[in-house]
């Protein structure tokens, strides 16, 4: 600290004089400028916190800064969870009451079928009209006739009757798609955001994948056969009513005339897009029905859905991770890259000789198929027109159910005819076209806004 200077020292001359004597010379600040007072230390608030920096998950909670991020984003997790327990519902309800796993599969595979020609529908009238504005009818529409449906199951209707009735049932809304056309109206001049979110929305629906069917064989076998039909229903139900109250996220209807501009079919690169997802449907097909025969030929048929669920644990702790990287290059390029990895390890299952192993190689298998639905999902983002996104969308979810049909139909048909494990070499002969018809899409698109 400064010191003081002492007072002067007053000193008499010979004649009698007092004189003032300069004492500062000695003083041990002498000659030095006058110092500064320290600022007064100040200290922050005790109920103020202070901001953390952001951990390795912050990408994921900056998406849901935006207001009602959170909120649809609960009601579309709570709609699309019946994704994966409708089909196990129905093949258990039908098989326990009717005694025919033929008579199921039939009702199950003209349901998806009708799915594959309404669902598209219902996209452009979503587009045109608004997402509240269709979702909601075309969802209390599709419940109805679901719960028709369980009636005709508990009082023994006529089999037509259960064919009718879950054909009715198709108009259910994507609400996947819905999800996804609303991140990208969030975050459409942020393509890193957009990543991000539709890194997410994969993960989410290998989450509905999972958990769904272990649910929905569960409720059916649990309480009673139509269990699992209505609990997806009344969850489907619930989660449109909450995804579709946030007004304020939805994309804006662009009107009647902007959603009929022709064929989305003509966009080039989409057509070999589609392709891409067709042929990723029939490997998840293939693999679904072939893994079941697999198990069910060693003795271990129950231990087939823990073998599927780890492939879909694959895919969804890639998508989390492939989420945080940041995406380089055009999408095209990255969507080749990704189906050509998933090509090479849908190879993988021809080694397996037991389930062990097996359970390994569709683990590794699965964290290709994450990166590729996320870089497919990003093209059709940015090839699709902004007022036909959730038709564009659609169009790809149709695709991949039309390719798990087909894949499904040829794997039963090799489990019936040929050694079990035969059936793994239709994903491998799926995924090499599928790695063609991706650098097709990359020829024929010049541009995207990724």
């Amino acid at each position: 600290m400064h010191r003081p200077a002492p007072p002067p020292l007053l000193l008499m001359t010979s004649g009698g004089t007092l004189i003032a004597a300069d004492r500062t010379l000695n003083h041990p600040d002498a000659g030095r400028p006058p110092r500064r007072p320290l600022p007064p230390r100040t200290f922050p608030p005790r109920h103020v916190r202070t901001p953390r920096p952001p951990g390795r998950f912050g990408a994921y909670r900056r998406i849901f800064a935006a207001p009602g991020a959170t909120a649809f984003t609960v009601g579309s997790l709570l709609s699309r969870a019946p994704m994966g327990m409708f089909g196990v519902s129905l093949i258990i309800m039908i098989a326990t009451t009717r005694g025919s796993y033929a008579l199921a599969g039939a009702v199950a595979a003209a349901g998806m079928a009708a799915t594959a020609v309404l669902a598209p529908v219902v996209a452009r009238l979503t587009d045109r009209y608004g997402q509240a504005g269709i979702a909601v009818p075309a969802t209390v529409w599709s419940v109805a006739a679901c719960l028709v449906l369980l009636l005709c199951v508990r009082y023994d209707a006529p089999s037509w009757t259960l064919f009718a009735t879950y054909i009715a049932r198709s108009t259910s809304p994507n609400t996947g798609g819905m999800a996804r056309a609303r991140w990208a109206h969030l975050y459409r001049d942020d393509p890193a955001a957009r990543h991000v979110a539709n890194s997410f929305e994969q993960v989410a629906d290998e989450l509905c994948f999972m958990l769904g069917p272990v649910l929905a064989a569960f409720l059916c076998t649990a309480l009673f056969p139509e269990a699992g039909m209505l609990v997806a229903n009344v969850l489907l139900l619930t989660g449109v009513l909450l995804f579709t109250a946030q007004r304020g996220t939805e994309p804006p209807a662009p009107g009647r005339s902007a959603a009929r501009s022709g064929s989305l079919l003509r966009i080039p690169g989409l057509p070999a897009l589609l392709a891409v997802f067709f042929c990723t449907g029939v490997i998840f097909g293939a693999l679904e029905v072939t893994t079941i025969a697999f198990a069910d030929a060693r003795g271990h048929a129950s231990a087939a859905g823990a073998v599927l669920a780890l492939q879909a644990a694959g895919s969804g702790a890639a998508g989390l991770l492939y989420g945080l990287s940041r995406p380089t290059g055009p999408a095209t390029t990255r969507f080749a890259a990704s189906v050509a990895a998933m090509a090479a390890l849908m190879t993988l299952p021809l080694l397996a000789g037991g389930l062990p192993a097996l359970a390994c190689c569709l683990f590794l298998a699965g964290c290709a198929t994450a990166p590729t639905m996320v870089n497919g999902m990003t093209l059709v983002q940015s090839l699709a027109p902004p007022a036909r996104l959730n038709e564009g969308m659609t169009l790809a979810v149709t695709g991949i159910l039309a390719g798990i049909s087909a894949g499904a139909a040829l794997a039963g048909t090799a489990a019936e005819r040929l050694p079990p494990g035969a059936g793994f070499w239709l994903p491998a002969a799926a995924g090499a076209p599928a790695a063609v018809l991706a650098l097709r899409v990359r020829k024929g698109t010049t541009g995207t806004r990724t």
